[in-house]
């Protein structure tokens, strides 16, 4: 729909504050950067870049410019004269950015274009992307399904369901504040707890659940007792202590499961209400010592 290859059953499309609903696709102020990269193999890394400017008979002086302003933004100028075939992915990746950037759309579409990248090369391009944006203050709209990318690189995170947008916000509120279950599990881990309310105690909701009474800070101005609800709880803020500290919504469990991953550690724990997962930054000396 932002591209104009479909139109939408309803509402308006604006680019930049002006309707757009009726502007062909090649018309409009948009360019799309490919989860495949989509280069032409015959051609050099200056000449991809190129295209779009020769094709809208941009003067020869203004394109090469443009050209040599483009590669050096996106960190290529080096490989100007190579092939596709002579490039690596992360490279390959900085061409198809290079070639949409260079025509200076006011909306810039990427379609997973990290998904191709081993981990290592998606974070160090993950920030670059990130300077990158800042830098033309161009709109960017990035799809992705990796949760991680999504919170690292957006001002704004749309999460869809089955065409539909379940919560738009910032990346902070939606994921300590979710709007339902889809997008707590979706958008990180997340202990679920089903429970009904039983009362308040001031600022607090007291919460019957299978894992015990649990107390909750009230988000609505009233939940009225017996209702039921589902408390969302992310494994970082579960924390383990040992059976005789003091502390509110405390649950007795075992270790069932430990997965050392280096920065930090995964207990899954065994509970008479079920299941709970944490997870316990190694800052210290590895892990807990837990078994």
């Amino acid at each position: 729909i932002i591209g104009g290859l479909d139109l939408p059953d309803e509402g308006v499309i604006r680019i930049g504050g002006v309707a757009a609903r009726e502007i062909p696709a090649h018309k409009r102020p948009v360019n799309t950067v490919f989860q495949s990269y989509a280069l032409f193999p015959h051609l050099s890394v200056r000449d991809n870049v190129a295209f779009g400017l020769r094709l809208k008979k941009v003067a020869g002086a203004e394109i090469a410019a443009r050209v040599d302003e483009a590669l050096a933004m996106v960190q290529i100028a080096s490989f100007a004269d190579r092939k596709p075939a002579q490039l690596s992915g992360g490279q390959k990746q900085r061409v198809a950015l290079a070639r949409a950037l260079i025509n200076r759309p006011r909306v810039l579409r990427l379609d997973e274009p990290l998904g191709a990248l081993d981990l290592k090369l998606r974070k160090e391009l993950q920030v670059e992307l990130l300077a990158l944006q800042r830098n033309v203050g161009i709109t960017f709209i990035f799809v992705t399904h990796d949760q991680e990318e999504a919170l690292v690189l957006s001002d704004r995170i749309a999460v869809m369901r089955a065409g539909r947008i379940e919560q738009l916000g910032e990346a902070e509120a939606l994921y300590e504040r979710p709007r339902n279950r889809f997008v707590s599990q979706f958008l990180g881990t997340c202990n679920l707890l089903e429970g009904e309310i039983g009362g308040e105690d001031g600022d607090e909701l007291r919460v019957s659940t299978a894992y015990g009474t649990m107390y909750a800070v009230r988000q609505e101005e009233s939940l009225p007792p017996g209702r039921k609800v589902t408390l969302a709880v992310r494994p970082e803020k579960v924390a383990i202590a040992s059976p005789g500290e003091a502390g509110t919504n405390k649950v007795p469990g075992t270790v069932e499961q430990l997965i050392y991953i280096g920065s930090e550690t995964h207990y899954i724990l065994s509970t008479p209400g079920g299941r709970l997962t944490a997870y316990v930054m190694n800052s210290l000396l590895g892990p807990l010592g837990l078994e």
